[in-house]
């Protein structure tokens, strides 16, 4: 699909964003935050249903693993993920993959056992690698949703000949080109025998 701007230069069918640096100590510092709140809110959880009588500091004492887990796997995975695309500058699956391996292998290391430390990091990359590969959606391999604003710019900063519309779809309903009303004026002449002088837009005063 070949539309010509204004300039008389072809437009860009495919717009690509420049790479934005991410950053990664800020971004894995909000992440840990998260994942530091998630992990005491189970936790508690985890406290309030015990059948023994551990008291309110048990959240920290006995919840101490599981806190510490559910800030430090999703810290790994972005420091990971966001220090390859900045190494590489390129946002891909291939960045999400590795995060993920990281962040699979923090939950294995309670196990203390280096196959399930691997197979748990091959499981969450393989995961969010895959994600990662459908644009981030359940429901569908493509983003629609880029694929709708690079349209929308498209067709912004395109702008096509009057010419080649009025080839396309013809003249009226509002589209006239240069000369309409001569040519409409002479097309009745010639059809319908009808004459119309053309109608001056000055209007002299009286002196």
């Amino acid at each position: 699909m070949d539309h010509e701007e204004g300039h008389g230069q072809p437009a860009v069918s495919q717009v690509e964003k420049p790479y934005v640096a991410h950053d990664v100590l800020d971004e894995t510092t909000k992440t840990a935050v998260v994942g530091l709140g998630s992990g005491f809110f189970i936790a508690a959880i985890q406290n309030a249903l015990s059948h023994r009588n551990v008291g309110a500091m048990g959240v920290f004492t006995r919840g101490a693993p599981v806190i510490g887990i559910a800030a430090a796997a999703p810290a790994a995975y972005t420091f990971f993920s966001r220090t390859m695309m900045n190494l590489r500058e390129k946002e891909d699956p291939w960045a999400a993959a590795f995060g993920g391996f990281m962040a699979g292998g923090v939950l294995g290391l309670p196990f203390k056992r280096t196959p399930i430390v691997f197979g748990l990091g091959a499981l969450v990359g393989g995961v969010q690698g895959t994600f990662s590969l459908m644009g981030g959606r359940l429901d569908s391999w493509k983003k629609e949703d880029d694929e709708f604003e690079r349209k929308e710019i498209v067709r912004r900063t395109t702008r096509v000949p009057i010419e080649q519309t009025i080839s396309e779809i013809g003249e009226g309903r509002g589209i006239r080109g240069p000369g309409f009303e001569e040519r409409r004026r002479q097309h009745l002449n010639e059809k319908y025998g009808i004459e119309i002088s053309p109608v001056s837009t000055t209007v002299e005063g009286s002196q």
